[in-house]
């Protein structure tokens, strides 16, 4: 074997890596889409379950307000009754009828079931959505850092094409499989790690 075909089997052999590192890089590219969109959704999620908890929120406080209201209504007026002994029966029985009213709306503005609206409804909406709110935000971490490790082993990747230097590829191998792992976890939260989030 002469040395003009020594060079050429190892440039052939340099060319198929090569190809093979391209490949690669563009797995990591496809990967760090995947992990854009992903965690582009997580802060979607997060800012609309944080909006429509608020908003919950703020329905449960002026339901509890209004209930408060028909409450304090109800009381002054069986005060009002109870103060008037001699009151004439008809003025009675409406002061009656609106006392029963009340309470019935006070009864309906605690818990409907029919328009699931009540204040017991509204508070497990809420703690729903906040809950909702947190997974979304305990994601978002693992999808930033998933995405720099990715990036970063794309570049290491290309910059070894250039230099053709094996530890910027074996490095590269090594973050971006790390950063594979990330966003997966960002997709299914398996692991808490403490130091992200």
């Amino acid at each position: 074997m002469s040395l003009d075909d020594v060079i050429e089997q190892l440039s052939s052999d340099k060319d198929a890596r090569n190809k093979w590192v391209g490949v690669y890089i563009g797995v990591l590219a496809v990967l760090l889409a995947i992990c854009g969109v992903g965690g582009g959704n997580a802060a979607k999620d997060a800012t609309r379950a944080n909006i429509e908890a608020a908003n919950t929120w703020a329905f449960f406080q002026a339901k509890n307000i209004r209930r408060n209201s028909v409450a304090i209504a109800a009381d002054e007026l069986e005060l009002l009754l109870a103060a008037q002994p001699g009151m004439p029966e008809e003025a009675r029985r409406r002061f009656e009828d609106k006392v029963r009213d009340y309470r019935a709306q006070y009864q309906r503005l605690t818990s409907d079931r029919e328009k699931m609206e009540g204040l017991d409804e509204l508070f497990q909406r809420g703690k729903a959505l906040e809950a909702e709110r947190d997974i979304a935000l305990r994601k978002d971490p693992y999808f930033d850092w998933s995405q720099a490790l990715l990036q970063i082993a794309i570049v290491l990747a290309s910059v070894h094409l250039i230099i053709g230097n094996m530890w910027l590829l074996g490095l590269s191998g090594g973050l971006g499989g790390l950063g594979v792992l990330l966003m997966l976890n960002g997709f299914t939260l398996a692991t808490r790690l403490p130091f992200l989030g």
